[in-house]
């Protein structure tokens, strides 16, 4: 008997019913086994292609000819900018500090406020702020840059004040402020920190410029250090109630008010010798400065 190709071919009523359930089982048993072999080939394939990288622009140039650059030390990945060079964070969290507040800082550096006190103002770390304020005051020059003085008759006055610093073995030290000012023009003409002794006067006579040294009379108080190296025929030693040193006396407390680390009874002490006598050549800087505008 001939049958359609298309119509399907009965099956014998005479095979045997086991027979029938053995060839339906492995029928089934081979569709699964083609499906599940695809599924696997579908899922290589997509591992064989990975999904296409997204392009992350340089902060720089704002260039996407970005590659991978290895990683940092917490492990956030780390891309390199073929056009400009620039090496970049993805997604960083700690931020670069600008210029804008660099110069707040510098402001803020010369006002009676303490390291803690400007993180709050600026949102800084305390730990970047430490490395910046060291860079700075290491970098203060400690000479007295004034307006030139033609030669004639000048008056200075002269004064010490003490201050101290404390060291992380809780050792405090006292250092003495040497100053020198010209009566006329209220500037400091001479700056010296160190001990009390007759070596830390002759420091601040050496710092003043050649004509004061040649030609200006010397107000100071009765210390003997002064007797010792300021020219006699040029030294008047008086005292508070004279009124010869109010200048001096004056812009010493002006040190006390704007430089923390001066303050008495104060928490904003020094820690460092060196960044202790850079805030203070900070100041003297900015401080003639603002003279020379007015």
């Amino acid at each position: 008997m001939a049958y359609n190709q298309t119509e399907p071919v009965p099956i014998s009523p005479h095979l045997p019913k086991n027979l029938i359930f053995s060839m339906n089982y492995f029928l089934a048993f081979v569709f699964f086994s083609i499906n599940s072999l695809l599924d696997k080939n579908q899922v290589s394939d997509q591992s064989t292609y990975p999904e296409p990288e997204e392009l992350t622009p340089c902060p720089r140039c704002g260039s996407t000819h970005t590659v991978k650059n290895g990683s940092i030390h917490n492990g956030k990945p780390k891309r390199h900018c073929k056009d400009c060079e620039h090496q970049f964070v993805v997604n960083p969290t700690n931020h670069s500090v600008s210029l804008e507040r660099k110069q707040l800082i510098d402001k803020l550096l010369l006002e009676r406020i303490s390291l803690r006190g400007i993180v709050r103002v600026t949102g800084v770390s305390l730990s970047w702020l430490q490395t910046y304020v060291n860079g700075k005051f290491s970098s203060i020059p400690q000479q007295i840059k004034v307006s030139d003085k033609p030669k004639g008759r000048l008056t200075i006055e002269c004064d010490e004040m003490w201050s101290f610093f404390v060291t992380r073995k809780k050792y405090s030290f006292i250092r003495y402020i040497w100053l020198a000012i010209d009566r006329d023009t209220r500037e400091i003409v001479g700056c010296y920190i160190g001990d009390r002794t007759r070596k830390s006067a002759r420091k601040l006579w050496d710092s003043l410029p050649g004509v004061y040294r040649q030609c200006a009379v010397a107000y100071t108080d009765f210390w003997e250090s002064y007797k010792k190296v300021i020219p006699s025929k040029r030294h008047k030693p008086v005292g508070k109630e004279t009124g010869q040193t109010n200048h001096i006396e004056r812009l010493n407390n002006t040190f006390r008010q704007r430089i923390s680390r001066l303050v008495r009874k104060s928490l904003s002490f020094s820690k460092k010798l060196d960044n202790h006598i850079g805030a203070i050549w900070y100041f003297i800087h900015d401080y003639n400065a603002q003279l020379a505008m007015d």
